[in-house]
């Protein structure tokens, strides 16, 4: 149970340090509600060091809520090509749209936030707390890394018990003013001092007061059930036609990780195949409405990994005479690939063979 000095000394701890040990970063310098939900959404499952120029080059390209929402989905893909979890940018986009067609600005509380498609109670906790300083402890790694640790809370973080537990003291230990930059001192202070490994505990200002240092539990905390999930294991055959030609086949995917994303010309597998298999099952031809094969050839074989997916991944090139696509597939110049957003092995793989 915390205690009220506790509470008291805690927040003014944190807020001392954080006053030292703040971070420069672009969206600390301002309190639009729509930047820091940009930079809040970016920063999921993403390095701030990596996240910083998807924030410059997202504002730089949607200044603003009303610029977003006029947007298309593949401009919105192009600029978070590479980061992943396109459903984040996609849901942000719905949002901006349901909020600008209400003729409304971006809602001031967390409650009204967290009715947002893509916004949970980290984000609407972030956004109301950073801008509107509402009284609402975030909760995100950080934070349940420093909360274990310094109070050696043993409840697992993945259980319904645990989210509760935590949400509930961090709540408590908020300050009574400043709650913005509260919040932003206990993530710093996870991402900066109390780390994942290697963590900063001798000149640590809680560390007459850390109970994981104490009991010597810094290394278990915070605990976390075990869930083994079975990766599912694909094998995605993409193919390359004509490479010497001024144009390429493309397709946009409509469904699954890359939904809207688009690729080449794809044939999924449950084995690995080869150029006999090809030619012998006639792949191209269930692929293409016409098509005739002079030549098949293994241009390229990488794996990608995803949270819950393996991909074995082989680009095959293909020479064909005649090639008459399906509405599903475009014939594009390929000056033109670069505004179309891609998964990131596809990019890879382009920028190798069009450099």
């Amino acid at each position: 149970m915390i205690t009220k000095n506790e509470n008291k000394y805690f927040a003014k701890a944190l807020l001392k340090w954080y006053k030292k040990n703040k971070r420069d970063l672009p969206w600390r310098r301002t309190k639009d509600p729509y930047k820091i939900w940009v930079s809040e959404i970016i920063l999921q499952q993403t390095r701030i060091d990596q996240g910083i120029n998807y924030y410059l080059n997202f504002i730089e390209k949607f200044p603003n809520i009303e610029s977003l929402a006029k947007a298309n989905d593949e401009d919105v893909l192009k600029i978070w090509e590479g980061l992943g979890y396109y459903n984040r940018a996609m849901n942000m986009l719905h949002s901006a749209r349901q909020v600008v067609k209400g003729n409304k600005k971006i809602p001031n509380t967390y409650n009204e936030l967290i009715k947002l498609k893509g916004i949970g109670e980290y984000t609407a906790a972030a956004i109301s707390s950073i801008c509107f300083e509402e009284k609402k402890a975030v909760v995100d790694g950080n934070v349940y890394r420093v909360l274990s640790r310094v109070f050696n809370i043993k409840t697992p973080i993945n259980t319904a018990i645990g989210k509760k537990k935590y949400s509930d003291i961090a709540n408590k230990l908020i300050s009574n003013k400043n709650f913005g930059d509260y919040n932003q001192a206990i993530m710093d202070f996870g991402s900066i001092q109390c780390t994942k490994h290697e963590p900063k505990c001798t000149n640590c200002i809680f560390i007459n007061s850390c109970l994981g240092f104490k009991f010597n539990t810094i290394d278990k905390r915070p605990l976390k059930n075990k869930i083994i999930l079975a990766k599912k294991k694909r094998i995605l055959n993409y193919f390359m036609i004509n490479s010497h030609s001024k144009y390429i086949f493309i397709q946009k995917r409509k469904k699954g990780i890359w939904k809207n994303l688009f690729e080449f010309p794809l044939y999924e597998s449950k084995q690995i195949i080869n150029e006999k298999i090809i030619k012998e099952k006639k792949i191209l031809n269930n692929i293409f409405n016409q098509s005739d094969m002079i030549g098949i050839s293994l241009s390229k074989k990488t794996t990608h990994i995803l949270s819950h997916q393996n991909l074995k991944i082989f680009f095959w090139e293909i020479l064909a005479k005649k090639i008459k696509n399906t509405n599903d597939i475009l014939k594009i110049n390929k000056t033109e690939i670069t505004k179309y957003p891609f998964p990131k092995p596809i990019k890879i793989y382009l920028n190798e063979i069009l450099s």
